[in-house]
């Protein structure tokens, strides 16, 4: 049995096989050694903040309190829509903070999940945002100077290719293999007029063409069985989550009882047995 405050699982990658840990209180349990085990969740009602670690009624941007939730600069509109940052305008809630996260190169990918998509995340985060998407392959296309940026090139991508995953097909394992070196010599081509135009307006500099440099990355999922038909638990409405834990992919456990995005549950203070 582990107790404490839920966290988002830790991920490692080893040839292509993806394992899950999570930290719970002071223990950590391989989410992967719980497989085909009857696994019990229960979330006793207590939230803590992640930020400032105060019990709080209600969870907002996973985790926060309302008062950080209103303050803190992880919790702004632009980090949601990056192509929103106002850092260049000094209307920054936490300039220190933005200048550690926010004004450091970032990467633009491809992903295939449920389907094709394009994203951004910070260099530091990878492949951990491409796992935490469920992702069974990615591939970077850029790198870019800030996140106001990489928001930038997105954007323009978005008018070609997805910008969210279809969590429910990618539960699913619907995504089929796909040539992400093509789709991405087939986007460029398309968009480059678009790419020149941020590329003129901000400096050569502020774009860094990656094709020549990157691979396609492959991740496996430690899943038993998919399922058919999604149907997602509550732990809100039903605190004690029950199951087989079948699978894990993305932030979800894959339960013969419904899925779970234990991401959700960022600082609910839960007891887990096995």
């Amino acid at each position: 049995m582990l107790h404490g405050n839920l966290k988002k699982m830790l991920t490692q990658v080893n040839d292509k096989q993806v394992s899950y840990h999570l930290d719970l209180g002071e223990d950590r349990v391989s989410v992967n050694d719980l497989i085909s085990k009857k696994i019990s969740l229960h979330l006793d009602g207590v939230i803590h903040c992640t930020h400032c670690k105060k019990v709080t009624k209600k969870s907002f941007s996973q985790g926060f309190c309302y008062n950080c939730f209103r303050k803190l600069a992880a919790c702004d509109v632009c980090i949601m829509s990056p192509e929103k940052c106002h850092f260049h305008l000094g209307t920054c809630r936490e300039p220190e903070w933005a200048e550690r996260y926010c004004m450091q190169s970032h990467y633009v990918y491809l992903a295939n999940s449920s389907a094709l998509k394009v994203g951004i995340t910070r260099g530091d985060q990878l492949p951990t945002r491409w796992i935490d998407q469920g992702a069974t392959q990615a591939r970077p296309l850029f790198r870019v100077q800030n996140r106001r940026m990489s928001g930038l090139v997105e954007t323009l991508f978005k008018s070609e290719v997805a910008d969210k995953t279809n969590w429910r097909n990618m539960l699913k394992g619907l995504a089929i293999e796909m040539d992400l070196e093509q789709e991405q010599e087939r986007l460029i081509g398309l968009l480059y007029e678009g790419l020149d135009s941020l590329q003129a307006e901000f400096g050569l500099q502020s774009i860094t063409d990656l094709s020549d440099e990157n691979e396609t990355h492959e991740f496996i999922y430690p899943v038993l069985e998919y399922p058919t038909k999604i149907s997602s638990l509550n732990a809100e409405k039903t605190p004690l989550i029950e199951g087989t834990l079948m699978g894990i992919k993305g932030q979800y456990w894959i339960l013969d009882t419904g899925v779970i995005n234990i991401r959700k549950y960022t600082g609910y203070q839960a007891t887990l047995n096995f």
